[in-house]
């Protein structure tokens, strides 16, 4: 696992797993250094007591080489523990910038969808006011509301008047047409076919322009 200098760029392969790696590693040196630190007890010393006796003598009721040996591996697991705390703070600070940068990216592209789409959307032409239960507009799932910005060949920038939307639809009997409407804001598709049915007309429904 590597974090920082000319391998930097891996920080980014750092997993909550190699974390707890490291904090098991952690426990380990901890538990040599109190197993070192009861050598030292059960000598009588500790880390500072004196190996000579009053006179300048070297003690004779103490094991002068397990003591030295015990004081300098303390020494060196003490540097060890330093340097993986630090790695293990490094860590979680690249994990924790990590799901930071994640959550803000997430939040940034669910709202960047919707602004896309509002800036996408056409003003619309005309306006559904009625539709016939079991008419070829009912099935195609256009509802009282709708906004229409495209009718088959008709758009927004093409308009005049219903006579545009009347002669698409005569000449389009029983060939789909995709309509375009805006519903609560969102843009809405559907594929309808004009054709003969129970009703009045191609459609059954109506359609009044919207004042621009």
């Amino acid at each position: 696992m590597k974090m920082t200098g000319e391998d930097g760029a891996e920080g980014s392969e750092i997993t909550m797993d190699d974390v707890k790696n490291l904090i098991k590693k952690k426990d380990e040196i901890e538990e040599q250094i109190k197993a070192y630190h009861d050598v030292l007890e059960d000598q009588g010393v500790g880390v500072e007591g004196p190996l000579v006796d009053a006179e300048g003598y070297p003690r004779a009721d103490v094991n002068l080489y397990m003591i030295r040996d015990a004081r300098h591996n303390i020494s060196c697991l003490q540097n060890d523990h330093k340097a993986i705390m630090a790695q293990i703070e490094e860590a979680l600070h690249m994990l924790h910038a990590r799901e930071k940068a994640k959550k803000e990216r997430n939040e940034a592209a669910s709202q960047e969808e919707p602004m896309e789409q509002q800036v996408t959307l056409l003003p619309p032409f005309a306006r559904v006011d009625a539709v016939t239960d079991g008419s070829p507009a009912s099935g195609a799932g256009l509802k009282v509301g709708d906004e229409v910005i495209e009718f088959g060949s008709v758009n927004t920038s093409n308009f005049q008047n219903l006579q545009n939307i009347a002669a698409v639809v005569q000449h389009s009997e029983g060939k789909p047409l995709r309509v375009a409407v805006i519903r609560s804001g969102q843009k809405v598709q559907m594929s309808l076919t004009p054709q003969r049915w129970s009703g009045r007309g191609l459609l059954g429904c109506n359609i009044v322009p919207v004042q621009r």
